[in-house]
């Protein structure tokens, strides 16, 4: 007979979201509630949770969070951060011992800005002279993993279920704009602490139900823009196409959304000449970050929060809204838990992306817009 943990469930997983779009901030108690709700999602082997807007008295500073398995990478890792960076602050991340988690890493945090000589002297801009460093460790530093590095935020993630993850890093002390959580039943990869979701590089984190069977293709893709998917993991693989799509490209969500969720050819044929002509050229220009295979996903983002299905919707999604406060999970009894009377609820479509900012008119810019005349 299998034990817990070695049975493979391809629905398994579950995942959630509260944003505010105003200033009212979100208890971390609440996103707990939701996620312990989907207990049976997941099977102990891997949960974690995203919150923006954490640290506003660090806000202007990169917040590195580090799983270190030996004082010698950490070490290592904090002279390569002391070549590169102004450290404000470091300490240790304040945990919970519970009998629940075992076997935890040392984790430690840093909020950084980079030195302006060596920031000068790279000849990069500032988010991509973070990202380089990040990899630079991951890469090189043995026992050393770089698993968050956004300004006023941060991910708290582990081995274990998402509930006792939470008590573990005591996350009903935080408040937060957004909060986004996993609870992982891993199906190709071991549960381990760097391999739970969510997955992050600068602000953006992902948390993700599903299998991409196109792990391979988007992964070699990603790669020759330098990124390294050092994890063997497709959610790891997604959140880099999403820095590379929106920070490096400058395609808004929207867009992004049409290229990892692409509509089929016979769907953008039947579109208008103008709205065909765009996703004709999100197809044809970005086709290697096109996603196959089931999946839904919650994009956290400074100042916003997006919800994405697979094209034919094969995992599920529920989003319900209560005046400010939006909520996503894979179950609609994970919002009615902490809302018990939302205002809507209601299941995107599938491709269809549903995004949540602070400021509305940001999406509203398509970035595709001057490149069309160069087709």
């Amino acid at each position: 007979m299998k034990k817990e943990g070695e049975i493979r469930i391809p629905s398994g997983c579950a995942i959630s979201g509260i944003f505010s779009k105003s200033d009212r901030k979100i208890g971390g108690e609440d996103i707990i509630r939701s996620i312990a709700v989907m207990h049976d999602r997941s099977n102990g082997l891997g949960g974690g949770f995203a919150g923006y807007g954490i640290y506003p008295q660090y806000k202007d500073f990169y917040a590195f969070h580090v799983f270190y398995e030996n004082r010698d990478a950490k070490k290592e890792c904090e002279a390569i951060l002391e070549s590169l960076y102004d450290i404000i602050n470091l300490s240790k991340i304040p945990v919970r011992k519970i009998p629940e988690i075992t076997d935890e890493p040392l984790i430690w945090r840093y909020f950084v800005t980079p030195l302006p000589s060596k920031l000068a002297d790279s000849q990069l801009d500032e988010r991509e002279f973070v990202v380089r460093s990040v990899f630079r460790v991951n890469i090189t530093v043995r026992g050393a993993y770089i698993f968050s590095s956004g300004k006023n935020m941060g991910v708290f993630k582990g081995v274990g279920f998402p509930e006792d993850i939470g008590r573990f890093y005591r996350l009903e002390e935080y408040e937060a704009d957004c909060f986004t959580a996993h609870g992982r039943y891993p199906t190709n990869t071991p549960g381990w602490w760097g391999g739970a979701h969510p997955f992050a590089l600068l602000d953006y984190s992902v948390v993700h139900n599903g299998e991409i069977s196109s792990y391979d293709a988007n992964r070699r893709a990603i790669e020759v823009h330098g990124y390294k998917c050092t994890l063997q993991t497709d959610t790891e693989v997604i959140t880099y196409i999403f820095d590379y799509l929106n920070r490096r490209i400058g395609l808004s969500f929207r867009e992004i959304a049409s290229v990892i969720a692409a509509p089929f050819w016979q769907t953008i044929e039947k579109m208008e000449p103008e709205e065909r002509q765009i996703h004709e050229y999100l197809r044809n220009a970005f086709e290697s970050q096109l996603i196959t295979g089931p999946f839904s996903i919650l994009v956290g983002f400074e100042g916003g929060l997006m919800a994405l299905n697979d094209r034919l919707k094969l995992r599920s999604m529920v989003v319900g809204e209560k005046e400010d406060r939006v909520y996503i999970a894979s179950e609609e009894s994970a919002i009615r838990v902490i809302e018990p009377a939302p205002d809507r609820v209601w299941s995107p479509k599938g491709g269809e992306p549903v995004i949540f900012e602070k400021k509305a008119d940001k999406e509203e810019n398509h970035a595709v817009d001057f490149r069309l005349s160069r087709i």
